[in-house]
């Protein structure tokens, strides 16, 4: 997305108010200030999949200007609906406060195929999680634009179910882009067995990985790679479903992890 677009965002929003046409830059966002943090929503459209990439960014308020390291948030599969992408806030929030900058992304969209859940369901799912995937090229190339003071060469990635599945997949095909990556109960997508970048899945109470996801014993201590049980945790509590005090787990979980303690 080239910096001169990015000047013409305010002609351009006036001229889709006026029914003018799209562009491949971002073209909605509005600021919304949490307290002490910044949260803005975009929609960016990757032109050349001619595909709307919604996102949610948060960070301290003032300091867009300063270096931030970067997370990226990947929700799990929603039956396509909107928003999703937003039902991550305290453990976006809580990551800002510590100093990152966070990103959150739509994956799926109310006009996409449904996620198969039939037959072999690691190939049937690979096209959605390629698709994830090219999600975040895209977003990390426009933030680049946007934010080049932040490392976008270098990110953590947190995905939860298949969200974790594309992050893993976005691991095995791009190693030297990832510093560390997290994922929440995924249970397709096996996680790359590396010791570099760092890899490490929280897993609930209440669902199972496929056969050969998740790294044996031997495998995770020869690799460095944690596996960590949520005692309490169901699936469906990785987001903020869960209660205050599984957030406030959750959330310290992730902080030991990307700060590697």
């Amino acid at each position: 997305m080239p910096l001169a677009l990015v000047r013409l965002l305010p002609l351009i929003l006036q001229l889709l108010l006026l029914g003018g046409t799209s562009t491949s830059s971002a073209v909605r966002c509005c600021a919304i200030p949490h307290g002490a943090i910044q949260r803005d929503t975009i929609t960016l459209v990757d032109s050349t999949r001619n595909r709307a990439i919604p996102i949610a960014l948060y960070r301290l308020a003032g300091l867009d200007e300063h270096p931030h390291n970067v997370v990226v948030i990947s929700h799990g599969y929603n039956e396509n609906l909107p928003g999703t992408y937003l039902r991550f806030s305290s453990m976006a929030e809580h990551l800002a406060i510590h100093g990152y900058a966070v990103v959150s992304i739509q994956h799926e969209l109310p006009t996409d195929e449904p996620l198969p859940m039939k037959g072999d369901l690691r190939s049937a799912r690979t096209p959605n999680w390629e698709r994830g995937v090219a999600n975040i090229r895209f977003v990390l190339g426009a933030l680049k634009e946007l934010h080049p003071q932040w490392d976008l060469e270098r990110v953590a990635l947190i995905g939860h179910s298949n969200g974790g599945d594309i992050s893993m997949l976005f691991t095995e095909q791009y190693p030297e882009r990832v510093r560390v990556a997290i994922s929440l109960d995924n249970r397709r997508m096996p996680l790359p067995r590396v010791s570099t970048p760092r890899i490490a899945s929280l897993r609930a109470k209440d669902v199972e990985a496929d056969p050969g996801v998740l790294p044996t014993r031997e495998e995770a201590a020869r690799l460095g790679i944690r596996i960590v049980a949520m005692p309490g945790f169901n699936h469906v509590d990785f987001n903020d479903r869960g209660d205050p005090g599984q957030r406030e787990r959750l959330n310290a979980q992730l902080l030991e992890i990307l700060q590697d303690r």
